[in-house]
């Protein structure tokens, strides 16, 4: 690769062939993507998913729904899947993705405040920023769910 690549108005179109460095990228950005499908389960993610919400061991997140991937206190303390909570109907981050699912509607920097669980059980308030897409790939529809812990920058 040139350097001068790097100081040019050049998309990421050029590395289209190398799937090792679009890999490197998604895994090495500070936010949180997970893949998601209509029913809002966990399709894929990226590294900092384990640092941001750690409410379970890598193996047990797979094609889990998203509220029980991330902690969220609702599900955690009422012993539900994500939708079936008391207080899913108006979640901003369900809402969302499900607008971006059904509508094609692109949510973008939306805000949220809620209480999240580690592993160790442990409640936290987190501040989050995320912004919602739907895209296809090989027929399938897919929702992309970027998000942002900005709780060091609102405490």
């Amino acid at each position: 690769m040139k350097a001068n690549l790097a100081l040019t108005n050049v998309s990421f179109d050029y590395l289209s062939g190398s799937n090792e460095f679009l890999n490197l990228i998604i895994h090495n950005i500070s936010s949180c993507v997970l893949l998601l499908n209509g029913d809002l389960m966990l399709k894929a993610y990226n590294e900092p998913l384990k640092t941001i919400f750690s409410n379970k061991p890598h193996e047990d997140i797979m094609y889990r729904k998203c509220g029980n991937v991330i902690g969220c206190a609702y599900a955690v303390e009422e012993e539900k899947e994500c939708g079936n909570t008391s207080q899913c109907n108006t979640c901003p981050l369900r809402i969302s993705s499900l607008k971006s699912y059904s509508d094609g509607i692109s949510v973008y920097k939306e805000k949220l405040s809620r209480d999240f669980y580690t592993t160790s059980l442990t409640k936290e308030l987190k501040h989050l920023q995320f912004s919602t897409r739907l895209f296809s790939f090989e027929r399938e529809r897919y929702i992309i769910l970027i998000i942002d812990d900005i709780t060091p920058l609102v405490n």
